[in-house]
């Protein structure tokens, strides 16, 4: 006998869209008929830990106290999923060419401005800002000690964030990795933590984690060298899209290339970038926006 779902544990659709709304006012996020299967699953277990006794108590909750519950709320809604040098091929270029080409236009200068900002905007658990990291070490080596390098990693999702800044992985999550790049830069856990490893200090110095929701303001000044915005545009509403490529744009460095995830596009800012390849756009050295 399948099971059924009760009254008490029901979603109605007055609830589902109450919960779509809030979740796209606080974070933009857009969710459709497709997510109400996620969304039913997630509400469960929020209604469990809150000992709430149905969904609709719960979104009478989020109604009440929004600014104490939307933090937890968000947190416990969105979908995080990430792993080592995914989509490998946005790693590669940055060490076979816009690294490379970072390095040459510095000594072109003189070696007055040895600054490199890269920018993980969607980061999760912190898997794309450390092989971002990697890279870096991997590519510039010797030379890093001469330059000003950081990551920054960013996500509106602060449990994740605590997860990446910690830097502690379960061993099947590098599994796929050479084995010199987990001799170099991950430490195998002993007694209790020995299903575990950890990000070596090397990569932790070079990255800043910070809370930051998208849609709000940004604290930071730039420019960047590289943006990576992986995954999350397609869960934005084509004018949130828009803007925020527009955002991406002015805090970039004429030059500077934006990454998007495999199944995401500019659309409309398409006119404003160069594309460098798959999903990788770059914005002109002179400006041409506008």
């Amino acid at each position: 006998m399948s099971e059924q779902r009760n009254e008490t544990n029901s979603l109605s659709e007055k609830d589902f869209k109450f919960i779509c709304q809030f979740v796209h006012d606080a974070s933009g996020i857009v969710l459709g008929e497709r997510k109400r299967e996620m969304v039913y699953r997630r509400l469960t277990r929020i209604t469990r830990e809150r000992k709430l006794n149905s969904f609709s108590d719960y979104c009478e909750l989020l109604r009440t106290q929004p600014e104490q519950e939307e933090n937890y709320f968000i947190n416990a809604i969105t979908t995080n999923l990430t792993s080592f040098f995914r989509e490998n091929h946005h790693f590669e270029y940055l060490q076979q060419h816009e690294i490379p080409r970072i390095i040459a236009q510095e000594k072109k200068s003189k070696g007055q401005n040895k600054r490199i900002r890269i920018w993980s905007s969607a980061s999760s658990t912190g898997e794309e800002p450390y092989s971002i990291a990697i890279t870096l070490l991997e590519t510039m080596q010797d030379q890093l000690t001469e330059w000003d390098v950081k990551v920054l990693a960013t996500d509106v999702d602060s449990n994740v964030l605590a997860h990446g800044s910690m830097g502690i992985y379960a061993n099947n999550r590098i599994e796929d990795l050479p084995i010199a790049i987990k001799k170099k830069y991950f430490v195998k856990g002993s007694g209790s933590n020995s299903k575990n490893v950890k990000i070596s200090g090397k990569l932790k110095d070079l990255l800043t984690f910070k809370r930051l929701n998208l849609l709000h303001d940004w604290p930071m000044k730039g420019p960047f060298d590289v943006i990576f915005c992986r995954n999350v545009i397609i869960y934005f509403d084509k004018k949130t899209q828009q803007e925020l490529f527009s955002r991406y744009y002015e805090l970039l460095k004429p030059g500077g290339i934006l990454i998007l995830g495999h199944s995401e596009n500019l659309g409309e800012y398409q006119q404003y970038f160069y594309n460098e390849g798959r999903t990788i756009f770059r914005k002109p050295e002179l400006e041409e926006k506008g």
